[in-house]
């Protein structure tokens, strides 16, 4: 990371502490707005985030690894969720699951060369009785198909 970049972020973090607060009720407001402006939540940035809130880093960590919306690497423009619930596999979710592979040529878990797409799996989305669910970016897409899916994805190229 450049210098310049870091000064960047540490004026971010101390803009959002002034805003948001130094207590922990602050972290998650924190760290969505980080997310949101580098697209990801860099080493560098939880470190000073912790120092800020007066936290321990693991802390900072334990919150980004536990919400799929935060992430410590950069990820594609785009966010491609698929719930992983029984309901869902039942509902046909493995196949929904290979369409969209095979159509970007990722595989879950991995981001388009090109940077556009990350395709990730999620908890319930609370649409067990509308699966398979997928959500792109903040648009909830539920009784999917491989056919609707590779749709979408089409749209996002």
């Amino acid at each position: 990371m450049l210098l310049y970049e870091q000064n960047s972020i540490v004026e971010e973090i101390s803009e959002l502490v002034t805003i948001h607060g130094k207590d922990r009720s602050a972290l998650l407001p924190i760290l969505q707005a980080i997310q949101m402006k580098y697209n990801c939540i860099s080493d560098f940035a939880q470190q000073e985030i912790a120092r800020k809130l007066s936290i321990s880093p693991v802390e900072v960590y334990s919150v980004i690894s536990f919400y799929s919306f935060l992430s410590p690497e950069a990820e594609g423009r785009n966010k491609v969720q698929v719930c992983t619930t029984i309901s869902c596999e039942l509902a046909g979710r493995s196949h929904v699951v290979r369409a969209i592979e095979r159509e970007l040529n990722v595989k879950f878990g991995e981001t388009t060369k090109d940077r556009r797409i990350t395709l990730e799996y999620t908890n319930c989305l609370g649409m067990c009785d509308q699966g398979p669910a997928l959500v792109v970016n903040d648009d909830v897409y539920t009784r999917m198909t491989p056919e609707k899916a590779i749709e979408i994805i089409s749209e996002l190229r």
